[in-house]
């Protein structure tokens, strides 16, 4: 697995958006997380060693714009070639995620049709109005793998009218970073009953900082928070593997979806 980040830097959007991660790290570093350039690595999937093979080896995934929104705004300029080395590197598969799906149709590049067949897009709804604001418009996007990450998790959501073989898996999971806001276990396992009921693959991904369970208030440290939301032992995993159109397959392990060489 593989971190491309071509840009670095954001805006925030939503509410889900109040205690990024991005802008504490930058912030701790003396950085405005608000300026968004260009980073040293925007040419990574395309990058040789010196014996000509690929730095990113081939059947890799890459997690693209951890630090950033591939639909920002600001990177319009960039995107272009980002998609072009995603086409030239069609033996990798591309995933990131976007608060920012409003702006898909306006980011394709010409020859996207139904989608690249190595890039899944995952979007984000950290709330009910999120949700109905930008889950329609992932279900209708033509996009070969589609997913939804409920991260942070602000509160109940109903995702049961976007639910179905379309979307590859759902992750729920809590807020990190001292400012955390609290997450409710009951959200989480709500959720979790929709995918079972629609047969989507479910992550309970981390607990966050701050955990309500049972009427208590759990501070959990940042260190334990993925291996605590793991022992709860609620991950759903309804199949093994989708099937993909050049013949590949999806596999969903451990709650993550990986391409299957």
């Amino acid at each position: 697995m593989a971190n491309w980040n071509p840009w670095h830097g954001c805006r925030k959007t939503s509410p889900g958006c109040a205690n990024c991660y991005v802008y504490r790290g930058d912030a701790r570093r003396g950085l405005d997380a608000s300026q968004v350039y260009r980073t040293k690595s925007y040419d990574l999937p395309l990058r040789q060693k010196r014996d000509g093979s690929w730095v990113i080896p081939p059947g890799e995934m890459v997690w693209t714009c951890v630090s950033s929104d591939f639909l920002l705004e600001d990177a319009d300029e960039w995107r272009p070639w980002a998609w072009a080395m995603m086409r030239v590197r069609a033996d990798l598969n591309f995933f990131f995620i976007t608060k920012r799906i409003c702006r898909l149709g306006d980011c394709l590049p010409p020859d996207w049709g139904e989608g690249y067949e190595n890039v899944a897009i995952c979007s984000t709804a950290e709330n009910q109005e999120r949700a109905g604001f930008r889950l329609p418009i992932l279900k209708a996007a033509p996009i070969r793998h589609k997913s939804i990450t409920c991260e942070p998790l602000l509160g109940p959501i109903d995702l049961s009218p976007w639910l179905g073989e379309d979307i590859t898996q759902v992750v729920a999971g809590g807020e990190s970073g001292p400012e955390a806001r609290p997450c409710r276990y009951e959200w989480v396992l709500d959720i979790r009953r929709q995918c079972v009921e629609a047969g989507v693959p479910f992550l309970f991904k981390q607990t966050g900082a701050k955990l309500i369970k049972d009427g208590k208030l759990y501070h959990i440290p940042r260190r334990l928070q993925h291996s605590q939301a793991r022992k709860a032992g609620i991950n759903y995993r309804c199949q093994t593997f989708r099937p993909r159109q050049d013949g590949r397959e999806w596999s969903v392990r451990h709650g993550e979806v990986f391409p299957q060489n």
